[in-house]
């Protein structure tokens, strides 16, 4: 400890570096273990090592401190680049890190900083990167969100449920901040489509569908603004070509991940293939309806009582294939726009019922 003005000590505050997954999904449903961690230990200072591209989402939990740019592309290891940035951590004097991807690579930083506690599953080839690790059970741990939460408690503890779940902030000055500088105004009823999926077409809801229930919207009034990266921009046009209503406003590409949060925060229903912006809609408490093909609910759902979940449940399905192995894509193919549109006008009703008179889905996350 060292004396400050006035006779004061100064404290040297508790940090935890997080080394945080490389994907959006992934990481809002780390979030539960930030909470835990946060409960377990108030005077925490989390802060965490990401990519740059998710950054935006760890911004908006209130349990991180500082988000550090992880400039490692997947893949490359880059040994001599990673040793740097662990001499550059190590003067944050982190007493312990928690590293939720399972690669070596992902550990490597932590060992280098020479992190006193370093935390996290196996995974592959880690025994000395790691001085406290968690083996995994499938079972006892089905959700993903539950296998990052485990890494709060003592290796093979039970697991305390029910876990808390994900809520990223958004207010009413950056949700304003957002439309201003996109040049929009907020509809009366405003329904926002994410149409892409970053995994592949397996996961996504044709878009022949989405411009089916695109036009049954409009025609109960609600204006539609499609989101997503720059790779599902033309993903967006083929939907907005196959529209036979008002055309939706294509703004995939077009906002950044920060942008994205404070508009779909706005929404008064939304509708995702399981994708980083499905977890992103759920984790603002927004009207969701949540639509799976190859890949399961029963792994990474969304996490909200608001979240409608459909999935035919077909016996070839979840396979987990970026691409239908049996070429027909039935599992979303056969999932028809009536049955969406049902559930979607059912969640922009019950949040209309919920809210006070003219406030339906303006209320900030």
């Amino acid at each position: 400890m060292n004396a400050a003005a006035g006779g004061m000590v100064d404290t040297p505050r508790r940090r935890a570096l997080i080394v945080a997954p490389a994907w959006i999904g992934d990481t809002v449903l780390a979030q539960p273990l930030f909470m835990r961690l946060k409960a377990h230990h108030p005077e925490l200072v989390l802060d965490a090592l990401a990519p740059r591209w998710v950054a935006p989402v760890l911004e908006r939990m209130p349990q991180i401190g500082r988000v550090i740019d992880n400039p490692f592309a997947h893949g490359e290891l880059q040994l001599g680049a990673r040793r740097r940035l662990g001499r550059e951590i190590a003067t944050g004097r982190y007493e312990r890190a928690y590293v939720l991807p399972n690669s070596l690579k992902s550990a490597l930083v932590p060992f280098f900083a020479r992190i006193p506690l370093r935390i996290g599953f196996t995974g592959e080839s880690r025994l000395i990167l790691l001085n406290r690790r968690h083996t995994l059970d499938k079972t006892a741990l089905p959700l993903m969100v539950e296998r990052f939460a485990q890494l709060a408690e003592a290796p093979g503890a039970l697991l305390p449920r029910p876990l808390p779940s994900p809520r990223l902030e958004s207010s009413a000055a950056q949700q304003a901040a957002a439309l201003s500088a996109l040049g929009l105004q907020r509809p009366q009823k405003l329904a926002i489509f994410c149409p892409g999926a970053e995994y592949g077409p397996a996961k996504r809801w044709p878009a022949r569908h989405f411009a089916g229930l695109a036009d049954a919207l409009a025609a109960q009034g609600f204006a539609v603004w499609l989101f997503g990266s720059n790779k599902d921009r033309a993903i967006g046009e083929e939907v907005i070509a196959a529209c036979s209503g008002p055309a939706p406003r294509n703004l995939c590409g077009s906002t950044t991940l920060a942008q994205a949060i404070d508009l779909i925060a706005l929404a008064d229903v939304v509708v995702c293939n399981d994708s980083g912006l499905m977890h992103v809609a759920a984790a603002l408490g927004r009207p969701l309806v949540a639509l799976y093909g190859s890949s399961s609910p029963g792994f990474t759902p969304p996490l909200s009582a608001r979240a409608t979940v459909l999935s035919l449940g077909l016996d070839c399905s979840p396979c987990f294939k970026r691409e239908c192995p049996l070429g027909h894509f039935d599992c979303l193919n056969g999932l028809d726009v009536e049955r969406v549109l049902a559930a979607c006008l059912a969640a922009a009703a019950a949040t209309a019922d919920a809210a006070p008179s003219g406030d339906a889905g303006k209320n900030p996350a």
